[in-house]
């Protein structure tokens, strides 16, 4: 079953984001509060959405999206931030689930795209998306600023 979460789903959506993050070697980034998770999900001005997979009344993965918006096609698009599935519970249909979840409420919203951003070394992620249909954008390199970099942008002239 996939749901939209609530705010009582915090704390789970915490725990997976932190499982995700050791999943992908990533858990010295995985800084998030609990309480800038809510606000920033739940909040007056939400930031992005959260579903999540149930399996016999128990949280078993997660979707975090937003909307972004493509100029080209003037038309919003549905950007998959993370998708997650525990390990032991893999296999079971969740993900796919999750992914044509978003990929109906993406064309309800009328979004001209569906997109999100894979590791490299994923390659059991890799294979799952392209068995669904989806292709890698080999001619686009992501960039990304944080800390120090940010803030002297931010404040130059």
């Amino acid at each position: 079953m996939i749901r939209s979460a609530t705010p009582e789903d915090v704390p789970v959506i915490a725990r997976l984001i932190r499982a995700l993050a050791e999943y992908e070697k990533l858990s010295h980034q995985a800084i998030l509060k609990e309480e800038d998770l809510k606000r920033h999900l739940f909040g007056e001005r939400p930031h992005a959405e959260v579903v999540l997979a149930e399996e016999a009344g128990t949280v078993v993965g997660f979707a975090l999206f937003f909307h972004t918006y493509s100029t080209f096609l003037a038309r919003p698009s549905l950007y998959l931030e993370d998708l997650f599935v525990l390990p032991e519970r893999r296999g079971g249909g969740h993900g796919k689930a999750l992914l044509s979840h978003l990929a109906r409420l993406a064309v309800e919203r009328g979004c001209g795209r569906f997109e999100w951003s894979v590791l490299d070394w994923n390659a059991p992620a890799i294979a799952f998306y392209e068995s669904v249909g989806a292709v890698p954008l080999s001619d686009w390199t992501v960039f990304r600023l944080t800390g120090e970099a940010l803030t002297r942008l931010a404040g130059s002239t």
